[in-house]
């Protein structure tokens, strides 16, 4: 099959679309070089590409004032105040987002927030991890503060709900999903609202393996190709760099991955894909990476059943404007297998001798599922998934703003603690 390209990703976003440029074109030429496809197959791949991303365009794009995101979900509610940072502890992973380029957002927390605790990490160190140690202070911080990817914000979330405290989310990933669905898209937004005490209470999910203490899942929790994914491109990201690595992954797991049989509410399945998402989701997708909503109350689960490998692969590897265009000239699945619930228990069985990992949030869990494993090698390992209504409080602007309110940055000249 010749290779296609991505261009619908430029007509999405760009900036990433020319930052992948070059890797498509690194594997059309690879093609060629090796002998793999003839040179009218790789021009009729890209041609191919740019007729579908064309077509969608045409055909799925936005109307006119549509945002690409829902409005902001879930109820305002009113949260502690800090206009100075006074009590606010704050983690910044500066190993995450290395895929984009932003603004120094802890040069804006020390601005705009001169009295919080801002503590920069080293690339070993895990976020809820040091935020545990923080909380067992004599006197703990009252709000925790959080600026990572979507794993370091779901490790100090789940320090936060055990504590007790609200969170506040700066984006600082290459994705940062639940911070968008938050409606926290800067820095700035979310120390606006961390100074006027805005702020909503979401929806969680608890994954626990076996009968192990659960884990916080923000976003999403899933067990196939995708976990595959995430761990080969870790596996490659210190060399490569995040993108690059991203390729090379991809590339491998698609063409080396088998499906994973798994038994769910008691029926045994062989899937590409098993996706468990936070709250109610797009219909069609077999991958809702991006939760729509902080309410809802509901887990959506999406399975994507053994069959068509290239079919499997066109379905994860294709936003949600451009699938909608395939499956309806059946190049995509046209049924993926999809239902709600409040919670789920999965049994995930060995694959080639190894137990499959659970991802969570962009992080892989295979430390946990290999114990989980150990108990009984030839069962696999149980995983529970189950939504907590309501169970995080954080910082976010009020979707209705309240009468008489200004947006106003407080900037005393109390300088505040950076530590590294």
């Amino acid at each position: 099959m010749p290779p296609r390209s991505r261009p619908e990703v430029a007509l999405e976003s760009p900036r990433l679309g020319a930052t992948l440029a070059p890797a498509a074109l690194g594997v059309a030429y690879s093609r060629l070089h090796t002998g793999a496809h003839w040179l009218s197959d790789v021009v009729g791949g890209i041609a191919l590409g740019v007729w579908v991303a064309g077509l969608s365009a045409v055909l799925v794009r936005p109307r006119p004032g549509e945002m690409p995101l829902p409005p902001p979900s879930g109820r305002d509610c009113t949260l502690p105040a800090s206009p100075d940072g006074d009590g606010v502890f704050f983690v910044v992973n500066r190993s995450s987002g290395t895929g984009v380029v932003r603004q120094d957002p802890a040069r804006v927390l020390a601005d705009r927030l001169p009295n919080a605790e801002i503590q920069l990490l080293d690339n070993d160190e895990d976020p809820g991890e040091v935020v545990r140690a923080v909380l067992a202070r004599d006197h703990p911080p009252r709000i925790l503060g959080v600026c990572g990817g979507d794993g370091s914000v779901a490790s100090v979330a789940h320090q936060a709900r055990a504590a007790g405290l609200p969170l506040v989310v700066v984006p600082g990933g290459t994705f940062n999903h639940f911070a968008r669905t938050a409606g926290v898209a800067s820095v700035d937004f979310a120390v606006d609202a961390l100074q006027r005490g805005e702020g909503v209470r979401a929806d969680v999910a608890e994954l626990a393996f076996g009968d192990d203490q659960p884990i916080t899942v923000l976003n999403t929790a899933s067990v196939g190709i995708y976990p595959d994914f995430v761990a080969e491109r870790e596996r490659r990201e210190q060399r490569w760099g995040k993108w690059p690595a991203a390729v090379i992954a991809a590339a491998r797991v698609l063409r080396r991955s088998d499906p994973v049989t798994i038994v769910v509410a008691g029926r045994r399945a062989r899937v590409w894909t098993l996706f468990v998402g936070v709250g109610p989701n797009d219909p069609g997708t077999p991958a809702p990476l991006q939760r729509r909503r902080l309410d809802g109350g509901v887990l959506d689960v999406r399975m994507l059943h053994a069959g068509s490998r290239a079919r499997a692969a066109a379905s994860l590897a294709f936003g949600r404007r451009t699938s909608a265009v395939l499956r309806s000239i059946r190049l995509l699945p046209r049924r993926i297998e999809s239902f709600t619930t409040k919670s789920l228990e999965v049994t995930v069985h060995p694959r080639h001798g190894q137990p499959p990992g659970f991802a969570h949030d962009g992080e892989v869990a295979l430390e946990a599922t290999a114990e989980a494993s150990a108990r009984d090698p030839r069962l696999g390992y149980r995983s529970t998934v189950r939504v907590v209504a309501a169970s995080l409080s954080v910082y976010r602007p009020a979707a209705t703003p309240r009468a008489g309110d200004a947006i106003a940055s407080t900037r005393p000249v109390t300088r505040n603690t950076i530590a590294r």
